[in-house]
């Protein structure tokens, strides 16, 4: 039975196939954009887990308090220096603390000059093996510096492979200039998926001191805590005795703490504003799809006023005739959406492949779980069956005889 609803639904369709592409316009633009949006999201979601992931849970990040958006650690009203690390290697809750520099220079090579990152590198070799963990660094070519290293530095993959910065690649054993010095090359790392530490310079610390007279400061400190430790408790310790060595008032600190929960939490939450932003408006368009189908229904009723008129006098009830306009809306709504599923995902596609172009990134990828493509289907069908409610009650209520004189 349910079939013969389907089938005479579909044949009412295609009987209109011009207003039906018009009436499912606002339907699939809607549903096209909830689920790129919805896939580039959860793709991005899913990059930022995983990096978060590599990063680990035992660690936290302290730098000058933000007075601006960057790379942590470039815009700070406030700031941390070598004595900082000093105060936290007391802290009971601290097995390793180790800072870095961040510095813009111009890099040199061949002919060509472009103004990039140097980050810091520490000497000491725990310090020098908690940022590489923390960082996920994995050396491609040549070697990691050593502490002893001087006019040797390590280029981020950028620099030798993929999207390269200069017309040659830069390979291990080439020299390239930094503010006038010359550096030689002694290693470059495996691609990371991040633009900003895939064209970053890697230097020791040592070195950049001197180099940028820098005289102790530093641009962030990461703090590795003591296996079974707390985070939470761990960081407030950090704050105080921070605080104290500052002679800060509590709420007055000049620095910030993170712990990856919370770097995570605020992403995620900046994410998700992003995505009910854009439903909201995508929301709108489906509204406008949805009306759009009440009108093609309540036209198809006027229509079909004879056909009604011959179905209830051969038999067909008012729940027939209901069911059988429902059905015809409820598909509508659902080719619509199938549809939008449709540009959705090739939206996403997209996006996801001119981000990896253009940023040489990885990190912003589409993710369409199966949920999610189910969940659009279901919706724009259900959307579309609300949507002809109206008009199938008003079909299935009309009188066999005034049905039959209809003109």
């Amino acid at each position: 039975m349910m079939q013969d609803y389907f089938w005479l639904a579909l044949k009412g369709i295609r009987n209109r196939q011009l207003r039906s592409w018009l009436t499912m316009i606002g339907i699939f633009i809607g549903v096209a954009s909830v689920v790129a949006l919805i896939s580039l999201g959860q793709g991005l979601q899913d990059a930022i887990n995983r990096e978060f992931a590599s990063f680990g849970v035992d660690k936290l990040i302290i730098q000058g308090k933000s007075a601006g958006f960057g790379a942590p650690g470039t815009f700070s009203a406030g700031k941390v220096t070598e004595h900082d690390i000093d105060v936290l290697e007391r802290v009971s809750g601290s097995e390793v603390v180790a800072g870095r520099l961040i510095k813009t220079a111009t890099i040199g090579f061949g002919d060509e000059q472009q103004a990039r990152a140097v980050l810091s590198m520490p000497s000491d070799n725990k310090k020098a093996e908690l940022i590489t963990e923390a960082n996920n660094y994995k050396i491609l070519d040549g070697r990691m510096l050593k502490g002893s290293d001087k006019d040797k530095v390590v280029v981020g993959y950028y620099y030798a492979y993929g999207s390269k910065l200069f017309a040659k690649p830069v390979l291990t054993g080439n020299k390239v200039i930094i503010n006038g010095r010359k550096f030689e090359v002694v290693g470059v790392l495996d691609r990371l998926g991040d633009p900003f530490r895939d064209r970053a310079v890697l230097m020791n610390q040592d070195v950049m001191d001197e180099f940028f007279e820098t005289e102790g400061e530093l641009s962030l400190l990461v703090v590795q805590v003591k296996e079974g430790q707390d985070m939470n408790r761990a960081a407030d310790d950090i704050e105080r005795a921070m605080r104290k060595d500052r002679n800060l008032d509590e709420g007055k600190e000049d620095f910030e703490i993170q712990t990856p929960q919370q770097l995570l939490q605020s992403v995620t939450v900046i994410i998700n504003i992003v995505q009910a932003v854009v439903i909201g408006i995508a929301a709108i368009s489906i509204l406008v799809g949805s009306i759009g189908i009440m009108n093609t229904m309540y036209t198809a009723v006027i229509e079909r006023t004879k056909e009604i008129g011959i179905m209830k006098a051969t038999g067909a009830r008012n729940e027939h005739i209901l069911l059988l306009f429902l059905t015809e809306s409820g598909l509508l709504g659902m080719a619509g959406g199938g549809i939008g599923v449709l540009i959705g995902v090739s939206i996403g596609k997209l996006v996801e492949f001119s981000a990896s172009q253009s940023l040489g990134s990885d990190l912003l990828q589409a993710s369409f779980p199966w949920y999610l493509i189910v969940g659009a289907l279901l919706f724009s069908l259900v959307v579309g069956a609300i949507s002809g409610v109206l008009p199938a009650m008003q079909a299935s209520r009309l009188k066999p005889a005034d049905a039959l004189r209809y003109e």
